[in-house]
């Protein structure tokens, strides 16, 4: 394994303390070994701060910033992205979890493959973890007007090469910042391949943005006309291709 094949690993969190330690454990049972994983911690009411320096005392890979303030999910994300060291960036949130061979297979995948932006398959899992609600299957390739007829990348499945990408960081939106930024990357010219096995836990809690399917087009809609700046009549395409995939996807 190359030193220079650091994974950075960034983790939001915010009033975690029911997840953070699943969420942690599966970073600590990867079988890939180099990386280091960064929580920027929201300025939590609950516990959560007590657990996760429980963690850093453990690991010295393991690295946490607590704020002062609540300042948001994407601005949470950058402050972390700036204090990152590795060639490869990988997001996790606090309530997710990923299985143990995640990193290995996906950071193969990108090496043997020549990839600056990869994704996975994954599954939504019910509050409690008792239940698999659906199987997210990841499309082989996705390019920018693909992706915005089709939102299907998981964040918790992301892995990007600074190296080939370049320096980025989550634009200041209040939700779908992590769609805005594939937009941006895939822009530039590059496309996003997907690694069409199941590797990650997306946990669908009451508090989170996707948890309103009513919530989360409107956000969508907004990075349609306000982010991207599409026109009304391709925003309505792009939109009625969201909602059709968006039906596929949860069969």
């Amino acid at each position: 394994m190359k030193v220079n094949n650091l994974v950075s690993i960034i983790t939001s969190s915010f009033n975690s303390s029911k997840f953070i330690e699943e969420c942690v454990n599966s970073v600590l049972l990867q079988s890939y070994s180099n990386w280091e994983l960064i929580i920027v911690d929201d300025c939590s009411e609950d516990n959560s701060k007590e657990l996760i320096l429980n963690f850093v005392k453990k690991d010295k890979r393991i690295k946490a910033i607590f704020l002062d303030n609540n300042i948001g999910a994407a601005k949470a994300r950058n402050v972390a992205i700036q204090k990152s060291k590795g060639k490869y960036i990988a997001f996790l949130d606090s309530d997710d979890f990923w299985e143990s061979t995640k990193l290995d297979k996906q950071i193969s995948f990108m090496i043997q493959n020549d990839i600056g932006f990869s994704y996975t398959s994954y599954q939504s899992i019910s509050e409690n973890g008792s239940k698999i609600l659906n199987v997210i299957k990841a499309p082989n390739k996705m390019s920018y007007h693909e992706y915005l007829k089709n939102t299907i990348i998981g964040c918790l499945t992301v892995v990007i090469d600074r190296e080939k990408i370049g320096n980025f960081e989550m634009p200041d939106i209040r939700s779908s910042h992590d769609m805005a930024l594939w937009l941006l990357i895939m822009k530039k010219g590059f496309n996003a391949y997907g690694l069409n096995e199941n590797l990650a836990n997306y946990r669908v809690v009451s508090t989170s943005n996707s948890s309103s399917k009513w919530r989360a087009a409107k956000d969508v809609w907004r990075v349609y006309r306000y982010f991207e700046k599409l026109s009304f009549f391709y925003s309505i395409w792009c939109f009625l291709n969201y909602t059709f995939n968006a039906i596929i996807k949860r069969i």
